[in-house]
């Protein structure tokens, strides 16, 4: 079974005037048709839309971007290919965070070990999240000037070794060091991750696999305390750290056996497209590097990632973003601090505890899989076969309300007392929503800029690992002083107001984006 298009009869798209392309080019355009508002996604229901275009196997979708008739394309390449690879991708993005995360559970035995208290154990652990968002800017920059495998690959090694690194420090000035390297070099196909789906999968397809891959990121950081729960009940801290230097042998073994480049430029006919070498030589970077000068220069590489985030509407997302996911990451690594004396739970009753948002992440993948592409189509119906990026965001809409209440029940139920069975309900409500916003906002942002796949998906993740680096430090302070229910009730508030970056980009947006102007980057 293949994804290669069923085209018709293959004729350039119409063009216009060159008067008309010169003012469109001006005010912005999204893609290879020059559209300055959104997508023609199906012909069926707009027959304005251009001839000669490639579809796909149900004969009315346009296929976005228009592959070329090369092999290597990986617009061209099999199903099984494709979603290998998204596999990969995934699995190598599931590990920061759970790495990161296993961090919570190991600070009291650390603490005993080494002499010192939780709270600076602790450090360690703010270290490792602020690099998970630094790191990722850095990669979307090699990304865009050496390519998207050799940056996979270095980085991932790096990560590797210093995973090991975590397991067996000499002192906690060693294990520290270890953590902040590791978080900077772990998070590589986190933070790139949407340049992969881009290249690799068409407009009508994205959401669902951007739907995949959030959720291996989602739930990571959920699934690392619960194994660690276990494991540090009987066994040395050092074991759960071992495992996550597994996973990340693994996560090697599967890039260095089967991940190919994406990266595929279709405005260079298939004739002069740079020498593919062998695999080892595109894996370690030196076909790519000899095939530099076809992308982008280093300094322009640079400045696609500040150009980016100059963009308001990817600089609201950001905003957005911080505001409501920093209070996951604070939840995450305080909880054991409030559901210890509350429930008098042990290290397994927490980590049976974990199990709550590890279903509510697999209960949002599974809505959001039809909820994406169900709003999408339903637009696109109702408006002859056009599609504009801020129909994305109705999916935000949906999820916020939940968010609010899963945040103002955990303060109620901490500071009540409630069963811990409410707790977790509560908890569970928490990240649901969060699961299918960040599926939502991410699928915005590359809609509106899809030529800086990289870039938008970098500055979402290091808005959500800055926003959860913050409040790790003062959540249970302000629980303390204030009360849960007073704490989070606020922090429910703050995402409550958040909504209003989303209601002003429904409904102002496009208008924002035609303001803005095109990125014009040298290559995508």
């Amino acid at each position: 079974m293949t994804d290669k298009p069923t085209p018709s009869t293959v004729v350039e798209p119409q063009q216009g005037t060159k008067d008309s392309n010169e003012k469109r080019d001006r005010k912005g355009r999204i893609h290879e048709f020059q559209e300055t508002e959104g997508y023609i996604i199906d012909i069926a229901e707009d027959d304005s839309a251009p001839t000669g275009l490639k579809l796909a196997k149900d004969g009315h979708t346009v296929l976005i971007p228009q592959p070329s008739d090369d092999k290597h394309d990986p617009l061209n390449w099999t199903w099984n290919k494709k979603h290998l690879m998204l596999f990969i991708v995934a699995w190598v993005s599931f590990l920061p965070d759970y790495g990161s995360a296993t961090g919570a559970v190991t600070l009291i035995p650390q603490a005993v070990e080494w002499g010192t208290t939780p709270d600076m154990v602790n450090h360690s652990q703010a270290g490792n999240v602020f690099m998970l968002g630094a790191g990722g800017v850095v990669v979307v920059i090699l990304s865009a000037y050496f390519g998207r495998l050799p940056v996979v690959f270095w980085f991932l090694l790096i990560s590797v070794a210093t995973a090991a690194w975590c397991a067996e420090p000499d002192t906690f000035e060693s294990f520290m060091a270890a953590r902040i390297l590791n978080g900077f070099f772990a998070t590589v196909s986190q933070a790139g991750g949407l340049m992969f789906i881009k290249d690799m999968f068409f407009f009508h397809e994205q959401a669902r696999k951007i739907n995949i891959w959030a959720s291996f990121i989602v739930i990571s950081p959920y699934v690392g305390p619960l194994f660690a729960a276990f494991m540090t009940e009987t066994l040395h801290w050092s074991v759960p750290f071992w495992v996550y230097f597994g996973m990340n042998v693994l996560g090697m073994a599967l890039v260095v056996a089967f991940l190919e480049e994406t990266y595929y430029d279709r405005t260079t006919p298939a004739d002069q497209q740079p020498a593919r070498g062998n695999r080892f030589a595109r894996l370690i970077g030196t076909v790519q590097w000899k095939s530099r000068h076809l992308r982008n220069t280093f300094g322009q590489a640079c400045w696609r990632t500040v150009s980016v985030l100059l963009k308001p509407i990817v600089a609201l997302s950001c905003v957005f973003y911080a505001l409501t996911f920093a209070w996951a990451v604070g939840i995450n690594t305080t909880l054991a601090i409030f559901v210890t004396p509350l429930y008098g739970f042990g290290p397994k009753q927490v980590g049976f505890f974990y199990f709550t948002p590890v279903v509510a992440v697999a209960l949002g993948e599974a809505t959001g899989h039809w909820l994406h592409d169900a709003l999408a189509k339903q637009y696109i119906r109702s408006h002859k076969g056009h599609f504009e990026p801020e129909v994305r965001l109705r999916a935000v809409v949906l999820a916020m309300p939940v968010v609010i209440v899963g945040l103002v029940l955990i303060g109620q139920c901490f500071e009540n007392q409630w069963h811990f069975m409410a707790t977790s309900v509560c908890w569970g409500l928490y990240v649901f929503g969060m699961m299918i916003t960040t599926v939502a906002l991410s699928s915005y942002c590359l809609d509106s800029y899809p030529e800086a796949s990289g870039e938008v998906s970098a500055w979402l993740n290091m808005a959500r690992t800055v926003g959860g680096f913050i409040v790790s430090y003062f959540q249970v302070r302000w629980a303390e002083a204030q009360g849960t229910k007073q704490s989070f009730g606020i922090q429910a508030g703050i995402c409550g107001g958040a909504i209003l970056f989303i209601v002003a980009l429904i409904v102002w947006g496009k208008r924002l984006r035609i303001w803005a102007g095109p990125l014009n980057f040298a290559t995508t």
